[in-house]
């Protein structure tokens, strides 16, 4: 099991919240030069729809990272920074209100997607005959007590290791997989409760609070000083996605716009050719998947992180070719919570749909046999995106319940002509 992503590994979410545009933009139209004019006027609020299609890029990814489990896509694009990072800019913006009523907010709307997902996988468990109490990895009582992290996630959950028989319906490691998502939703929750104590602490010394968190996974995630058990690896994801977190403040308060951009490039390239340097010598089972290398994964997600937002073009609508892809970018964060809660359950679930192709008539050739068998990955990956979209219509609408929102089925930006910006720009914000 890895660290992370397993496990962002971001609505996803999860890493879960993306700021709206502020940046000015011209007049309409010219005025007399005798009449004194502002150079510029607010943009009408809404949502930054590049930073909207980082995070619907971001869990795309993550789903194709899960399903096919290719090592060099954490390096392409690290997810769960990138989600970290967008979170904590839109943390930064809403603590300009009191604390307490933000952190409640958060809370509020994080944990009744999480019940809906825990009541679905808690009860598949039991109905495998798993028993808390009896599970030897849990120790016995205490691992009733630890089903506490399924209501609220302070801590790791507990889960049996293996359930069932390898023949059955689903492999027998099914609740490792479907719970390991969880842990983005500890370290957010972990990030969240921190941000006014992080937030103070970047307005008073913004670098060393930005670079922190990296000198804490020097400490913690090489081996210099090791935590045992899942203290460990809480302690551990907070500081590797730590100074993704403070960029997020550092994009809202203007900090990275400050610093000239050659610089900024350079020495975030600089950083990142450190991660990948220090992985080449601490590759894992899995080569260069960096969730197993954690100072890479830190090193690697910031630089990549400050390249993304120094060239951030803050859109409010996506340009170009860009725009027909409005609709599903705009439906994957007002549902991001949901896509990144579910993904593992759903990628598994395509595995016992598929297999009932071997039983159709026209499939008892060998050749056909075969022909299955060599794209049976990219049949699952078909198969997974109309799955998440039907538990997006039967779960996604949980997320506004916890929004205090109008519940809604199908949440593309889409409510009828003439509404359809309106909806975009207001529909997804989670703060």
């Amino acid at each position: 099991m890895t660290t992370h992503e397993y496990t962002a590994g971001t609505t996803p979410t999860p890493p879960l919240g993306v700021p709206s545009a502020t940046a000015p933009q011209s007049p309409s139209a010219p005025q007399p030069s005798s009449v004194a004019q502002p150079s510029s006027a607010p943009r009408r609020p809404g949502r930054d729809r590049y930073l909207d299609l980082l995070r619907s890029i971001a869990l795309v990814r993550v789903v194709v990272y899960h399903l096919f489990g290719w090592a060099w896509l954490t390096v392409l694009f690290p997810s769960m920074g990138v989600m970290f990072a967008l979170a904590g800019s839109l943390m930064a913006r809403s603590l300009s209100r009191p604390a307490w009523g933000v952190i409640r907010g958060r809370v509020r709307r994080l944990l009744p997607p999480l019940w809906a997902f825990s009541a679905v996988a808690l009860a598949l468990m039991f109905a495998g005959g798993w028993n808390p109490v009896k599970d030897p990895d849990h120790g016995g009582t205490w691992g009733v007590v630890e089903l506490i992290n399924y209501i609220i996630p302070i801590g790791a959950p507990p889960f049996p290791w293996h359930i069932g028989s390898k023949s059955g319906l689903l492999e027998d490691t099914w609740a490792v997989q479907a719970t390991g998502p969880l842990w983005y939703l500890r370290a957010y929750l972990w990030f969240v409760v921190a941000s006014p104590l992080l937030l103070w602490a970047f307005r008073r010394v913004p670098w060393a609070t930005l670079l922190a968190p990296l000198a804490l996974t020097a400490v913690v995630g090489t081996g210099l000083v090791t935590i045992p058990g899942e203290t460990g690896n809480a302690v551990s994801d907070f500081a590797v996605f730590g100074g993704c977190w403070v960029l997020g403040f550092a994009h809202h308060e203007g900090m990275l716009a400050k610093v000239p951009r050659y610089i900024a490039i350079s020495s975030s390239t600089l950083l990142m050719a450190f991660g990948l340097w220090w992985a080449s010598g601490h590759l894992g089972p899995d080569g260069w998947d960096l969730n197993d290398i954690p100072l890479a994964q830190a090193t690697w997600s910031f630089g990549f992180v400050v390249i993304l937002l120094q060239y951030s073009p803050s859109w409010q609508e996506l340009p170009g070719r860009l725009a027909k892809w409005d609709k599903l970018v705009t439906l994957s964060n007002n549902r991001a919570v949901t896509i990144y809660l579910w993904h593992n359950m759903l990628i598994m679930a395509t595995v016992p749909i598929i297999d009932q192709a071997y039983n159709l008539s026209f499939m008892q050739s060998d050749r056909a046999v075969a022909a299955l068998d060599t794209t049976y990955m990219l049949w699952m990956f078909v198969l997974v995106w109309p799955l998440i979209g039907l538990t997006i219509a039967a779960f996604g609408w949980i997320e506004d319940i916890a929004a205090k929102r109008s519940p809604r089925l199908w949440p593309n930006g889409v409510r009828g002509k003439g509404r359809g910006r309106s909806a975009r720009a207001t529909g997804a914000h989670r703060g």
